[in-house]
């Protein structure tokens, strides 16, 4: 089984750590599990919008990119909604 071309182990670290760098681009302090969930999340929604505009991409290294700008979208969300 693989998402976006990456393997589920895989999966969870790449998107551990697109949610790390995103936690550290956006000056949040989140643990890892919601580094993980972010980074995951936001590479999966990310990638159905665009899969929506006929554009999908494969591989790790999208799915890093993917991730980290999904998890910083999702960062942004959270934070224009807490207020």
């Amino acid at each position: 089984m693989s998402v976006n071309g990456v393997g589920i182990l895989a999966a969870i670290i790449i998107g551990g750590l697109a949610g790390w760098l995103a936690e550290k681009f956006m000056s949040s302090s989140m643990g890892l599990f919601m580094n993980i969930l972010l980074g995951i999340i936001g590479a999966v929604v990310l990638n159905f919008i665009l899969a929506s505009f006929g554009m999908a991409y494969a591989g790790w290294l999208a799915y890093l990119i993917i991730g980290f700008i999904g998890a910083c979208l999702l960062i942004a969300v959270g934070r224009v909604v807490k207020r």
